[in-house]
């Protein structure tokens, strides 16, 4: 590693011993072990895409309860070649996407998208159909019209979700939280809050409002059966909605992640512990204990009678769709407090990642300077990178290192870097002091595969790869936490 001083020179956090020191394609393969002279300013940077950046504080709901949810760290980020992408073959970067859709957009409230995914239609269907059974032995004169009835209930059902939804939005919304997006879907509702939040009180409050909600809801549809007669749609309805509501306010109570108890249970361990690892971990464990108690016990409970069914009159379809109703509950909780844990691990290893220890040794050169000697100058200084400086030493643009390896070694004396250059952008000065999360933030803002890395006065630091980040990213990952 080479540790410069206040004079602007770069500082390589990444670098290692190149296999060839007297290679002329140093920048593009690798650095050298002495740094040979200084130099005087440090270029940046090739536009293509940014590291994946994760979301490690995004927040899902399980079945209508907070949690988080893995959104881009699933796999690791991939390693290709810079050759592979977009910019090395002169394309220009790819145009960031657009907001993140998952069905069909149904409005907007408080600025937040809400989305009914494709899954949703295949839950209504089942409630409208199961519903109806009941309704036709509860109401056998609706005949056909009761799955029109059915249907109604659940989109009324489906309404109850979006509102214990909106409560973590708001709440989201108080503490400064970005929320992304909400999504309806197959078992209820997730909320996609984007950062962590601060305190563990705040944490128990983000979580415990939506149960509070579907409690309060569940009430209120009770006082609403007070005025009805009980053999009536509205009844039926009625009691349906406040049992449904109660049932999600419970299950949601449930002290495992990814359910909002187990957040709860999470902020309870880091109030008391001080540390938020230790309360992601003890909550993830207990939601895959309840995870194993679902799959175990939810059809020994619904055979015995005890949720409702007959006990005596099970039948073997009953049975096999019980078992298989735990089976894809079990899964999520499990699948979710996972998901969890990795967030967490995560989390803990961002501030790992900070701009001034990956940033790269770079050499300035002009327009015209020939590819060969650019790279002849570059391993004289053990650099790894090259930027197009004007003649007051400004840099202009960045050498783009796919574009170096492109060229064959016997037309380099030939080619001038400025016909393999990335104009250089304001979205590719990056500060030096940044770390963590908000360095990915602001790698992911301009898509590039290189920055130029400047201290806060303005004087050039050195540059910045993504693929060095990508790389720090999956060793730091890869450590237990």
């Amino acid at each position: 590693m080479d540790v410069s001083g206040g004079s602007g020179q770069p500082r390589s956090g990444n670098d290692e011993p190149a296999e060839h020191p007297a290679d002329p394609t140093a920048p593009a393969t690798g650095p050298t072990d002495h740094p040979g002279p200084e130099p005087e300013h440090a270029p940046g940077d090739e536009a293509g895409p940014p590291p994946a950046k994760p979301s490690p504080d995004t927040t899902g709901t399980g079945p209508t309860g907070t949690g988080p949810t893995g959104t881009g760290t699933d796999s690791a980020p991939d390693h290709r070649s810079l050759a592979h992408s977009g910019i090395a073959k002169g394309e220009p970067p790819e145009p960031r996407p657009k907001e993140p859709g998952g069905g069909i957009l149904m409005g907007r409230p408080f600025g937040v998208p809400v989305y009914v995914a494709p899954s949703w239609f295949l839950v209504a269907a089942l409630i409208t159909w199961v519903f109806g059974g009941q309704l036709d032995r509860v109401l056998p004169e609706l005949g056909a019209a009761r799955y029109l009835v059915s249907l109604f209930f659940a989109v009324a059902f489906y309404a109850s979700v979006l509102v214990h939804e909106l409560a973590h939005t708001l709440a989201a919304i108080r503490f400064k939280l970005p929320v992304r997006r909400i999504q309806l879907q197959f078992f209820g509702g997730v909320s996609e809050i984007e950062k962590e939040a601060e305190t563990p009180g705040r944490e128990f409050v983000l979580a415990f409002v939506g149960p509070l909600l579907s409690l309060v809801l569940a009430g209120l549809f009770y006082l609403a059966m007070k005025p009805v007669e009980p053999g009536t749609v509205p009844g039926v309805l009625l009691a349906g909605l406040m049992v449904s509501n109660l049932i999600v306010a419970i299950f949601n109570l449930l002290p495992g992640l990814p359910l909002d108890g187990g957040r709860m249970l999470r902020a309870v361990v880091w109030k008391i512990s001080g540390k938020p690892m230790t309360g992601t971990t003890a909550a993830a464990w207990v939601g895959r204990a309840l995870a194993v108690a679902v799959l175990i016990g939810l059809p020994l409970l619904n055979q015995s009678g005890v949720l409702g069914g007959s006990g005596e009159d099970t039948g073997g379809m009953d049975t096999v769709t019980d078992a298989l109703l735990a089976a894809i509950l079990a899964a999520i909780i499990w699948t979710g407090a996972g998901n969890s844990l990795r967030m967490a691990r995560l989390r803990e290893h961002l501030p790992e990642l900070r701009a001034r220890t990956l940033t790269r040794r770079a050499v300035p050169v002009e327009n015209d300077t020939p590819l060969s000697e650019a790279l002849r100058r570059a391993n004289a200084a053990g650099a790894r990178a090259l930027v197009v400086v004007d003649a007051d030493g400004n840099p202009l643009s960045l050498v783009r290192e796919a574009a170096i390896v492109g060229v064959p070694e016997h037309r380099r004396p030939w080619v001038a870097v400025s016909g393999l250059a990335q104009e250089l952008t304001d979205g590719m000065r990056v500060s030096a002091e940044l770390a963590g999360e908000e360095l990915l933030d602001v790698l992911r803002a301009t898509p590039a595969t290189e920055y130029l890395v400047v201290e806060e006065t303005g004087e050039i630091y050195g540059v910045l790869s993504a693929a060095d980040v990508e790389r720090a990213f999956v060793k730091a990952m890869a450590r237990p936490a």
